[in-house]
This record gives C-alpha cells, sequence and structure tokens, in this order.
C-alpha cells in the first residue's frame, strides 16, 4: 500500500464515502483499492503489533469485492465525464451534467457492479467449510474478470451476473432439417454472447483444473421471471436467478473434493482483479 494523491474519483472501501480527484488517499496495488486517511489510520491502530502485514499469497487467498473491478471502472468513467465538461462548460459544468443526466455507457458500469455486489452478497451468505466462494478474479493474462467463483464437493462453478431488464427465454431455431441453434433472449433481445462468454470463462478454468468438473451460470438479478419454472440450460450454462442459484449451489453435495484445498489452488491461479 502507499499514499497518493488520486488522479480519478474514488470510493473508500471501508467507509464507502467519495474521494474527489486530487485528494489523498491509501492506494492497494494488490487489490486496486483505495482508503480514506481516517480509515487508513485507525486500521492501523487497532491493528495488534505483533501481526505481520498480509504477504503476496494471503491477499491473492482472500475471497475478494464483489463488483469491485466494475465500480472501478464505473468511477473511473464517471471522473473522465466529469472532467470533460468542465473543460466544455466551465463553472456551469455542474448544472450541464444534471441536465444531460449520465452517459449510459458509464451507467452500465454502476448498473453491472450493483449487481454483482448483490449477487456477492448472497453468495458470501453461504460460505461454509462446504462451500467457498471468490469474487471478482482476474483471468491469467488478460484484462477480463470471472465475477463469482463457487468451489463445492461437486466441483466448480463460474458465475456471471448481470442486472438485465426483461424476461429471459431460451430460443431454438432448427432441429430436423436444419442445424440447431439455441439462442438466449433477454426481453426480445438476443443476448446469446453473454453464453458465449460464460464459455469462454469455463474453458480457462478447465484448461487449469481439467481433471474437475466445471460448470457455468449466468445469474440475472433482476429480471422478469415467471412465477412458475423459468430456468433452464443452454449448450451447458445454467441460466437462472440468485434464489435458485443459492439453491441450486447448497445441493452440490456429492463428489467428495476438498473444497478448502480446492478454493487455496483456485485463488492461487485466480487473483482478485
Amino acid at each position: 500500500m502507499k499514499q497518493m494523491r488520486l488522479r480519478y474519483a474514488g470510493v473508500c472501501r471501508d467507509c464507502r464515502a467519495s474521494l474527489p480527484a486530487g485528494a489523498e488517499a491509501i492506494y492497494a496495488t494488490e487489490t486496486k483499492t483505495i482508503r480514506c486517511l481516517e480509515c487508513a489510520t485507525e486500521a492501523m491502530e487497532t491493528r495488534s503489533p505483533d501481526l505481520e502485514p498480509p504477504d503476496d499469497d494471503s491477499l491473492s487467498d482472500a475471497p475478494g469485492v464483489p463488483g469491485s473491478s466494475a465500480r472501478r471502472e464505473y468511477e473511473r468513467r464517471q471522473a473522465k465525464d466529469e472532467e470533460k465538461l468542465r473543460e466544455k462548460w466551465g463553472r456551469f459544468s455542474g448544472l450541464a451534467g444534471a441536465l444531460s443526466g449520465e452517459r449510459q455507457h458509464t451507467k452500465s458500469w454502476d448498473r453491472g457492479a450493483i449487481g454483482e455486489e448483490r449477487l456477492g452478497a448472497r453468495l458470501n451468505a453461504l460460505a461454509t467449510d462446504g462451500l467457498a466462494v471468490l469474487h471478482d478474479r482476474r483471468i491469467p493474462g488478460s484484462k477480463a474478470n470471472i465475477d463469482h467463483i463457487a468451489i463445492t464437493p461437486a466441483g466448480i462453478w463460474v458465475i456471471d451476473a448481470k442486472r438485465y431488464k426483461g424476461r429471459p427465454e431460451l430460443k431454438i431455431e432448427g432441429g430436423i432439417l436444419r442445424p440447431r441453434v439455441e439462442k438466449l433472449l433477454v426481453g426480445r433481445r438476443d443476448c446469446t454472447k453473454l453464453v458465449d462468454g460464460v464459455l469462454k470463462q469455463v474453458e480457462v478454468v478447465r484448461s487449469l483444473f481439467g481433471d474437475v468438473p466445471i460448470t457455468g451460470a449466468l445469474c440475472f438479478i433482476e429480471a422478469d421471471w415467471p412465477l412458475i419454472g423459468g430456468s433452464f440450460s443452454t449448450r451447458g450454462v445454467h441460466v437462472l436467478w440468485p434464489k435458485r442459484l443459492v439453491k441450486v449451489l447448497t445441493e452440490q453435495t456429492a463428489g467428495g473434493f476438498d473444497v478448502a484445498r480446492m478454493r487455496q489452488s483456485v485463488a492461487s491461479r485466480f487473483k482478485p482483479a
């Protein structure tokens, strides 16, 4: 960790206070999060003097903060938008921003971060000796990340959280005279690329843990699910909602894998984003 002057606005990871660009703060290079000086000072004062600071391995082994990388990207884009408004409108930038509203591309990162945070809180409530969870893990050699990873006695689950409006549906085309094609629709929008993304993440994990069952899941946080049924699978990827995902994960008891050891192995390969 190091003290620095923030280039972009951010949020303290402890007290969630907003920190403007130019403010002095403590930056954690491993987790890429910031602390305000007050929280950093309080942490130092309450730390036992005979405790050593955590090394890189212990930081990698931490469960991670749900939605942290999406939240940072939102704050970076928000600060950049505000800077452009100040350059264009000067002292009227606040009024211009209020009238124009937040850019959709910027707002989408905030929506995504909220979805990951909410799902992460549900998954954290499941964490026991028989079920472990990791959040916001960096894919090795890539800027991309995996939203959530759940480790159960039956294997590893790769979970992508989405906060989309509309009803997720499976549309099947062809099948007899033409090749069978499965499409994921959300509110009539073709979102099949989301399934492709999860499958790519599953393949990355499988390349490192080929002897362990790997399952992919798309979890829609605020979708318009029907009262009865609704969840389905497409190309091996489960499409469901948080409550259903929790139920499915808690049922993954068969298999006999050492959850604690597997969690440590997964965390060492997929570090916090």
